[in-house]
């Protein structure tokens, strides 16, 4: 549920495993923000996707602005974000999968993003997953997408003023530095 006392952060990341509930909480938290936006970062490339990107637009209603854009995040955020508006960025690793299916320069990539967060002008918040609570994985690719995210994920909690744990529906405060 939304903080109603106090206005969002300009950055909040949000965290959490597959299922964990982490993007009905981000969208818990713009309940109250008028014309809320959501970046999708997903790709529809086969039918789970579709019914999953469906379910998602289904479950957010007809106030949210979507807005689709798999790859140039730092882009899209920088002509859109605007102090009057509120935007949910869903997900960072879907969009990190999307960069490596380019064969795009990681690094460079989160580099740009990370440049580009002060320069926002209004809130935005990010869900991404925490990839790296599981097994090692068994192939080099998998591997560097677990290391990809979890620098990602460093980088980005070091830069947000709010960042939340989402397990079993549950949000856990990790970060409050407004």
């Amino acid at each position: 549920m939304a903080d109603h006392h106090h206005p969002l952060p300009p950055l909040t990341l949000v965290l959490g495993g597959a299922r964990s509930g982490k993007s009905t909480y981000a969208e818990s938290l713009l309940t109250d923000v008028a014309q809320p936006v959501y970046l999708a970062t997903a790709r529809a490339g086969d039918g789970e996707m579709v019914d999953r990107i469906r379910l998602h637009r289904e479950r957010r209603g007809a106030a949210w602005t979507t807005i689709e854009e798999p790859l140039d995040l730092v882009g899209t955020l920088s002509r859109h974000a605007h102090p009057d508006k509120a935007i949910l960025v869903d997900c960072l690793t879907l969009w990190l999968s999307n960069l490596m299916l380019e064969n795009a320069d990681i690094g460079q990539e989160i580099d740009r993003l990370a440049q580009a967060l002060p320069g926002l002008k209004g809130p935005v918040l990010f869900v991404a997953n925490e990839v790296g609570l599981g097994i090692v994985p068994d192939n080099a690719m998998a591997r560097a997408f677990r290391d990809h995210a979890g620098r990602l994920n460093q980088s980005l909690a070091a830069r947000c003023q709010r960042v939340v744990f989402v397990a079993a529906g549950l949000p856990l405060l990790l970060k409050d530095s407004r």
